[in-house]
């Protein structure tokens, strides 16, 4: 019996407390009075769309000189950082067995046109008749026919041996056989001479590849030979990189699409140049969209005659476009980021509305609005930390720098009043 008495006197003494701290706790906040906020108006703003993007310096254009041909390295001329122009010799492969393969290609080539009555290797045989062979064959050809036709009259004349008619035709035949042959024969030959003249312009390209030139006006970006190396075909040299012009990349999300186009003005900045702001202009656009993250490349080609901007570092890049907008704004100050997600304080007499915001782009002083807030509604700008749904607010003024926007209105039942102005819609 003495036990429940305890248990519900025990229970009353806890009521009692409890009762007690709200008591204190809602005294306090009587006490403490509304929150003094400052108002902003949700205002629309014509603004001009500006693509903005973070991408990276790639060269103009990139190039691995390799070795064409075999042999040992006698000269390297370049280094890291090396400015070189069209050209110029960066590296030199020694030549002097390729010197003495080029001359036995030439003298073979020599003796082949002698023997078709050639004296420069550019000449060349008009007419297969001309050549000395098939000329002393065609001479004895016609030797041998004009003895056979004299021998053939003089027997049908009844005063000729018939064996020495037999004889001269034996040899007209072989004759003619033996020019048939020299024909051949030197048509061989002049294939011939174009196969030899053909390895020997081919012997004088392997001279020329023992000297590497570079193939435009570049920078050396890396050397990876040194003298005394034996080097092999396809053996990479030097990285060659052109730097001026420049190219940023950068990724735009698929919704711009429409906005930018080739010829459009883009205003760069880096963080080694921070005071500085350069231009550049839209010159290529990937006509694909990556899957992955919804977005396709832009290219902008920037002058870089003093080297100021290098390969590999990251720039930011302002592209302004013709698309104009409507759209609505509030200071950036009414905004704070709780529990994830953006949220705005919309004050209705004395009372505050806490609003989940969906942000587009921001400017120097205010923030887009894309969902959550009406035009013409007002927004507290401070102090945001001691806002949420149902506490009481007193209007001391307008936002620094602004009019003063329109009393908002009062609750039903609410004496509280501002007397307050209203802000000014600007647009830009």
């Amino acid at each position: 019996m003495h036990l429940p008495k305890l248990f519900v006197a025990g229970l009353l003494c806890l009521a009692l407390t409890s009762c007690a701290k709200q008591q204190k706790t809602q005294a306090k906040k009587e006490a403490a009075g509304p929150v003094p906020v400052k108002l902003a108006s949700v205002r629309p703003k014509q603004i001009q769309r500006i693509v903005e993007s973070v991408g990276t310096f790639y060269p103009y254009d990139e190039v691995l000189v390799s070795a064409e041909i075999e042999g040992k390295v006698d000269q390297v001329n370049v280094d890291l950082g090396d400015t070189v122009s069209a050209g110029q010799v960066l590296v030199h492969v020694a030549d002097e067995e390729q010197r003495y393969i080029l001359a036995q290609n030439e003298a073979q080539l020599r003796q082949s046109l002698e023997r078709l009555g050639l004296h420069d290797e550019k000449d060349r045989v008009k007419d297969v008749r001309e050549t000395p062979d098939v000329r002393r064959a065609a001479a004895d050809l016609t030797e041998a026919r004009q003895r056979y036709e004299r021998l053939r009259t003089l027997v049908e004349q009844g005063i000729g041996a018939k064996s020495e008619l037999d004889q001269a035709t034996s040899r007209n035949q072989a004759m003619q056989a033996a020019y048939d042959a020299t024909v051949n024969q030197t048509r061989n030959l002049i294939q011939d001479v174009e196969r030899i003249r053909a390895g020997l312009e081919l012997q004088r390209k392997k001279l020329r590849d023992t000297t590497v030139r570079a193939p435009f006006a570049a920078q050396v970006k890396d050397r990876q030979v040194s003298v005394g190396q034996y080097v092999r075909p396809n053996a990479p040299l030097l990285t060659l990189v052109k730097t001026d012009p420049i190219r940023l990349r950068i990724e735009v999300p698929e919704r711009m699409a429409p906005w930018v186009r080739i010829g459009q003005i883009a205003e760069i900045e880096t963080e080694a140049w921070a005071e500085k702001k350069f231009q550049g202009k839209i010159w290529r656009i990937s006509p694909t969209v990556d899957q992955s993250k919804r977005t396709f490349v832009v290219e902008a080609l920037i002058a870089n005659p003093n080297g100021t901007f290098k390969s590999g570092s990251y720039a930011r890049a302002r592209i302004p476009t013709e698309r104009t907008e409507r759209i609505m704004v509030v200071p950036t100050r009414a905004v704070t980021y709780v529990l994830g997600s953006n949220k705005a304080f919309v004050v209705n007499g004395d009372l505050i509305e806490a609003r989940d915001l969906k942000l587009g782009d921001r400017f120097e002083r205010d923030v887009e609005v894309l969902e959550g807030l009406n035009d013409g509604e007002h927004v507290a700008t401070g102090p945001l930390v001691r806002l949420d749904t149902g506490v009481k607010v007193k209007v001391t003024g307008p936002d620094e720098g602004g009019t003063p926007p329109a009393a908002p209105p009062a609750n039903p039942g609410s004496s509280a009043r501002t007397g307050v102005e209203p802000e000014r819609k600007a647009t830009e």
